[in-house]
Order: structure tokens, then C-alpha cells, then sequence
């Protein structure tokens, strides 16, 4: 059985994500296979808040080069996770 912390997997911190928070939203990196019913879940389960909505984007990874061989840098899913009113996720600085 799939458990929140195998959906939720990292809360991500950047200064841009940081100008939304006193709008009550927070960005998420999840699991790609998960659906929006799933993050909400997983987020009221382990950060003990209310989810008032939620929005998902897959970001396709870049084509690299490394010397003489070509890769990719992997496909990742995002979630903006945004809170009821008064509901607010304590981060540690």
C-alpha cells in the first residue's frame, strides 16, 4: 500500500515559492503516478491542515551533455497546494 510519505516526497523551499505563502499556497514535489485526491490526503495526513485546493505540473526533463554522451535530467511532478484561510505549515529555517 502507497503511503503519504511515498506521494509527498519533498516540500520545496525556493525564493519564488517563498512569495506565495502568505497567500496560504505551498509547493510540493510528488510522486508522478499520484492524483490530485491523493496529495490532498497525503498533506491534511502528515502536515495536520485543511487543503482547500489543489494544482499539479509535470515539468519534462532537459536534454544534457556530458563530454560525449547525450542524457536527460528526469520528468518531475509539482503540486501548489493551497490552504484553507488561517491554515499555515510551520517550516524550519
Amino acid at each position: 500500500m502507497i503511503t503519504p510519505y511515498d506521494i509527498i516526497k519533498s516540500l520545496i523551499r525556493t525564493e519564488k515559492s517563498g512569495l506565495h505563502e502568505p497567500e496560504g499556497k505551498y509547493l510540493f514535489l510528488v510522486d508522478k503516478s499520484s492524483n490530485k485526491v491523493q496529495i490532498k490526503q497525503a498533506v491534511e495526513h502528515i502536515y495536520k491542515v485543511k487543503v482547500k485546493d489543489v494544482n499539479t505540473a509535470i515539468l519534462r526533463g532537459k536534454m544534457k551533455r556530458v563530454r560525449y554522451q547525450i542524457g536527460k535530467t528526469p520528468d518531475i511532478k509539482r503540486a501548489i497546494v493551497t490552504l484553507k484561510k488561517g491554515q499555515k505549515i510551520e517550516v524550519a529555517a
